[in-house]
């Protein structure tokens, strides 16, 4: 069963806004077994618009088209629709009784516009998907052995309408086949590194599953795809050889991932064991705690942060010893693990990470080479403090930083 995905929109384009519906599409569908063919984003033009449909048609059973279902003149996607499936716009009661609710509740005396109004027309030929969300509802509407999907491009709208409605209607209408993915999560070791080791494993893979290299910062993923009839067996196989996969390369092994960054396995453990965490963040601008404080029930276990960037911070809030910094610089381990004990004193809380490091592109209040990097971990018994060389690239420093401190964060963590 093959998918696929047409996102409407100039701001898309012209990188006005990233498609993230694409990736969250995918994903879900993915989850019961159905392949997402391509991927498409196209112009808020009518004849783009047909084309796109005209062509997924010939590769797709399920087509998802997304935005362009607004109340302004150039929301054309309704009016494509029914040009491609020779169909006109009738008004829908339900639809216009649900937009007069919305005005009523977040409007209270304003008028309800012709506009607004004009939400409650859909193609004749289509089922509407109620958004209780939004304005603009979905739209399933079937041609022969190809559903086309059309769904409000506003985030949260489409991610509601695809789990309550469009997965439902696609496992109820379609037979999918079975696609299992397992990801075992790496740090501290290279691309190239680990495919050395694991090549004798990987030369003996069964046919029917696949892997795949993910590396990014600091870290590389490795999934394990496969796609069959009997999800028990895949299941099977797949665990089969995650095991063998981990008795290779167990020790940069920091897990499986299931939908899980390495920030929510640190939130998750913090909670279980009832410990707490704090950040003095030089370098990296108050990033990991923003990472940490993105996870929803950070309160439980995430204390506070100091970011302190210039070195007076340090000195007035964090109160390092003027002393340590002209003796060892500001870029040093001295002074990062003064930061994280600092912090962890400050907040009262059992573990701190501290930054400091030069991510360029000048040298700063320090002599220290760009890239220089040291970060220090605070625990309830020790300090540990740890020097890289993360390279001369601004952003990628930062980010190798980020996910340099979470791994040796989980390291710290999982001894208690």
């Amino acid at each position: 069963m093959q998918a696929e995905i047409i996102t409407i929109g100039d701001e898309i384009l012209i990188g006005q806004i990233v498609d993230t519906n694409s990736a969250f599409i995918a994903k879900e569908l993915n989850k019961i077994g159905v392949s997402v063919y391509q991927i498409t984003s196209i112009q808020d033009d009518k004849q783009h618009i047909l084309n796109a449909l005209k062509e997924a048609k010939t590769r797709a059973q399920i087509v998802i088209i997304t935005g362009g279902l607004g109340p302004t003149k150039d929301d054309i996607t309704k009016h494509a629709l029914c040009e491609y499936f020779q169909d006109t716009l009738v008004e829908n009661t339900q639809v216009l009784r649900h937009v007069e609710a919305l005005f009523d509740t977040f409007y209270k005396g304003k008028p309800l516009l012709n506009v607004n109004k004009m939400q409650a027309y859909v193609p004749s030929k289509a089922e509407v998907l109620h958004n209780e969300f939004g304005t603009a509802p979905g739209m399933w509407i079937r041609d022969k052995e190809t559903v086309f999907i059309s769904l409000p491009g506003v985030p949260f709208e489409m991610r509601n309408l695809i789990k309550t409605q469009v997965v439902p209607r696609v496992i109820e209408q379609f037979k999918c086949t079975h696609i299992i993915h397992r990801t075992i999560v790496t740090y501290g070791i290279g691309e190239s590194a680990l495919a050395d080791r694991l090549e004798s494993w990987e030369d003996n893979l069964p046919s029917y599953i696949k892997l795949a290299y993910l590396p990014s910062l600091g870290m590389v993923r490795l999934r394990l795809s496969a796609k069959g009839e009997d999800k028990e067996d895949l299941d099977q196989a797949v665990t089969l050889e995650c095991v063998k996969l981990v008795a290779v390369i167990g020790d940069v092994v920091y897990g499986t991932e299931d939908d899980q960054a390495i920030e929510e396995v640190i939130a998750s453990l913090l909670t279980d064991k009832k410990l707490t965490l704090a950040t003095a963040e030089s370098f990296t601008g108050g990033q990991i705690a923003k990472e940490l404080t993105a996870i929803p029930g950070a309160s439980a276990y995430f204390k506070g942060s100091v970011v302190s960037y210039a070195t007076e911070a340090k000195i007035n809030v964090l109160e390092v010893p003027k002393a340590i910094i002209e003796k060892h610089s500001v870029v040093s381990g001295a002074v990062a693990k003064y930061m994280a004990s600092s912090a962890k004193r400050i907040f009262n809380a059992d573990f701190a990470i501290a930054t400091t490091g030069n991510a360029g592109p000048t040298k700063g209040d320090s002599n220290a080479e760009v890239g220089t990097v040291f970060i220090a971990i605070a625990t309830p018994k020790e300090v540990i403090c740890e020097k890289f060389m993360m390279g001369e690239q601004r952003e990628r420093v930062v980010q190798k930083s980020i996910n340099k401190a979470f791994e040796m964060l989980l390291k710290e963590i999982l001894k208690f």
